[in-house]
C-alpha cells in the first residue's frame, strides 16, 4: 500500500472513491485547460455519474497495480490543489509514465516541481520503478523546466505521438528519469 507522502503544507495521497465529487468540482474549475491533453478525464467526467463511475474504475486499477491516481492536497486548506499519476505501468522493465495537473489557484508557484521531485523519489527508491517518464507538448515550456529541474532529461521528441480532444496529431517531447 502506498502511503501518503508530505512535503511543506501539502500531501500527495492516492485517490479513493470518497474523493470523487471534491475531484469532480477540480475538473470541473480546470476543464477548458484541462481539455486538450488530458481527454480522458475531460471526457470521463462530463456529470458527476461519469465521474462516479470513472473514479471507482481508476481506484480498481490502483488495487490491481495497473495505474495510480494521487491527489496533491493543501494540507492547511483541505482542498485540492493538484492530480498526479503513474500510468502506462510496465512492471516487466519496470517503468511508468508521469502525468499531472495543478488547479489553477495552485499553478505557477513551484508546487507541482516539488511534488513531481517527492513523488519521484517515491517511485524510483520505494516503487522500484528503474525508469519514470513524462511526456509533454513542445510548447508547454513550464512542464519541461519543471522535468529538468526534478532530474528528468529530455530524451527526444516523438513526432505525431498524442491525439488531442479536437483530434488533432500532435509531437511529444519525451523526458525520463532512471533508478
Amino acid at each position: 500500500m502506498i502511503q501518503p507522502l508530505y512535503f511543506e503544507g501539502y500531501m500527495l495521497r492516492l485517490l479513493t472513491v470518497e474523493d470523487t465529487e471534491p475531484y469532480f468540482q477540480m475538473v470541473e474549475r480546470n476543464r477548458k485547460r484541462l481539455e486538450d491533453f488530458f481527454t480522458g478525464t475531460v471526457s470521463r467526467t462530463q456529470t458527476r455519474e461519469e465521474a462516479t463511475r470513472f473514479v471507482a474504475e481508476i481506484v480498481q486499477k490502483s488495487v490491481d497495480r495497473l495505474y495510480f491516481p494521487f491527489l496533491l492536497i493543501d494540507t492547511e486548506h483541505q482542498a485540492f490543489a493538484g492530480f498526479f499519476d503513474w500510468k502506462n505501468i510496465d512492471w516487466h522493465i519496470p517503468k511508468t509514465e508521469t502525468g499531472f495537473y495543478m488547479d489553477e489557484q495552485y499553478a505557477g508557484k513551484g508546487i507541482a516541481t516539488k511534488a513531481l521531485a517527492c513523488l519521484t523519489d517515491y517511485g524510483l527508491n520505494e516503487m522500484g520503478f528503474q525508469k519514470i517518464f513524462l511526456r509533454t507538448h513542445p510548447s508547454n515550456l513550464p512542464a519541461q523546466k519543471m522535468a529538468e529541474k526534478c532530474g528528468f532529461e529530455k530524451e527526444g521528441i516523438i513526432r505525431k505521438d498524442y491525439k488531442t480532444t479536437a483530434g488533432e496529431l500532435v509531437d511529444l517531447v519525451y523526458y525520463g528519469k532512471l533508478q
